[in-house]
């Protein structure tokens, strides 16, 4: 068994001390989440094998970093110490700690064959993915996309959704999931050339 076997049999006692230190049931936990009930109970007793997209919600709900639900210690340190979490061919770092609001997750995917059937997947929140390099498959509800370099994308995870890397490079993305459906807000403006403040002139006086 390696280190990674051994992290994620731990997974599911944590799951169900921190659930019950938050106070709350397997319905509530179901409620929030849009997991079942059953596969809460199963993730808890060990016998479903976590998944990033079933830990990720849960994480937010609990309002714990996901390298801590996944076992990594807590440092103290107000510094970010980024732990990979790898599971199926997926590496993902986390680059926040808040315990709750947005998560930021950088994500690195390895080769793999094509997928002709996948499994969508739903759950309470929204996201925003940001592909750095390689080509993101992406299928969303009745979409199916490929994403390159420099494209984004952003949806509600209740809608049913599935990505990965089909090709034979490693993909590397940015993720941020917002677990009580906040979304990505950009607040800077283009500059236009019709209205462009004349030198000395504030933006506001245009």
């Amino acid at each position: 068994m390696d280190d990674v076997d051994r992290m994620m049999r731990t997974v599911g006692p944590r799951l169900r001390a921190v659930r019950r230190q938050r106070g709350l049931t397997l319905a509530q936990a179901s409620d929030a989440t849009g997991i079942s009930v059953s596969t809460l109970s199963r993730l808890e007793s060990g016998s479903r094998r976590p998944q990033l997209e079933l830990l990720v919600p849960l994480a937010g709900l609990y309002r714990v970093p996901l390298d801590e639900l996944v076992g990594a210690p807590a440092t103290g340190d107000p510094r970010i110490h980024p732990r990979p979490v790898t599971e199926f061919g997926m590496t993902v770092i986390p680059l926040s700690r808040r315990s709750g609001g947005m998560l930021v997750y950088k994500m690195v995917i390895a080769p793999g064959g094509p997928h002709p059937d996948p499994e969508l997947n739903s759950h309470e929140g929204y996201e925003w993915l940001y592909v750095i390099d390689g080509h993101l498959r992406l299928v969303l509800g009745e979409h199916d996309l490929v994403l390159p370099p420099g494209e984004a994308a952003e949806f509600d995870t209740r809608v049913p959704h599935w990505f990965g890397n089909e090709t034979a490079e490693p993909v590397e993305l940015l993720s941020i999931f917002g677990t009580q459906g906040e979304r990505v807000h950009l607040r800077a403006r283009p500059r236009s050339t019709q209205g462009s403040p004349t030198p000395g002139q504030r933006p506001d006086e245009t």
